[in-house]
């Protein structure tokens, strides 16, 4: 626990010198991006295969990362849920690799954007200020840990556990649940649950939380007693008391 405490300490420490960590093997697209957020006073350092990004990462504990999916070593959706297992950093996908299919695992993976390349370095610069600012706004006194009916969720370790048993949850899951309980009996249609938990713009593909929640429902069967899941017909859903 302490290890833990000390952990989230020292990356809160670090998170005011704006550190932007970008992994990407095609130099041009460092270079690139480099041009454009080095006017934003961020400190850049990058990486360009998935294993020295892992290094970097857990040396310079950055306060956003841009990630490529397709790397040497370790490929970009590894590299994604690793790092998901040690922080809650704001994760901008950034891929030639633009199916629906690539898109929601890159999502399910814990990734908080998605750009497809050939991308405007403009819109990425912006996209990262939106998720810094974000994070910078988001209230400290929010308890991460939230234990009902036997059921935890921990956003600081990124699991699910009953009665002291992990459950398989993926990231977007485990956010996606942290969310509605913690505004228990508050309504939220497709797109706040997109906004509020994807952060970032994902019209279109409201169908997205829908797959979520049937997930969530058929891995909290039976593990649930004085709430549940509830669809709110013409709205979206809540976590409501049975």
């Amino acid at each position: 626990m302490l290890w833990k405490m000390a952990r989230r300490d020292a990356w809160e420490d670090n998170v005011h010198q704006k550190t932007i960590l970008i992994v990407d093997d095609d130099v041009n697209i460092c270079d690139l991006l480099r041009l454009y957020l080095q006017h934003e006073n961020y400190e850049l350092t990058f990486a360009h295969d998935g294993s020295t990004a892992l290094t970097i990462f857990r040396e310079k504990k950055p306060s956003l990362v841009i990630l490529d999916l397709m790397l040497p070593v370790i490929n970009g959706w590894e590299v994604c849920r690793l790092i998901r297992q040690e922080s809650d950093v704001p994760i901008i996908m950034l891929t030639a690799r633009d199916d629906t299919s690539d898109k929601v695992a890159g999502l399910d993976s814990g990734a908080d954007d998605y750009i497809v390349k050939p991308f405007d370095p403009r819109e990425v610069a912006a996209r990262v200020r939106a998720h810094i600012r974000r994070r910078d706004a988001a209230p400290q006194s929010i308890p991460r840990r939230i234990t009902i009916d036997g059921l935890t969720v921990d956003l600081d370790a990124y699991e699910v556990r009953y009665r002291d048993a992990v459950i398989d949850f993926k990231p977007r899951e485990i956010q996606l649940l942290y969310f509605l309980l913690s505004h228990k009996n508050m309504a939220f249609s497709r797109e706040q649950l997109l906004d509020q938990v994807w952060g970032y713009d994902y019209a279109g593909e409201t169908r997205t939380v829908d797959v979520h929640v049937q997930r969530l429902r058929e891995k909290l069967r039976g593990k649930t007693r004085s709430w549940r899941i509830a669809t709110v017909w013409g709205v979206g859903y809540k976590a409501e008391d049975c």
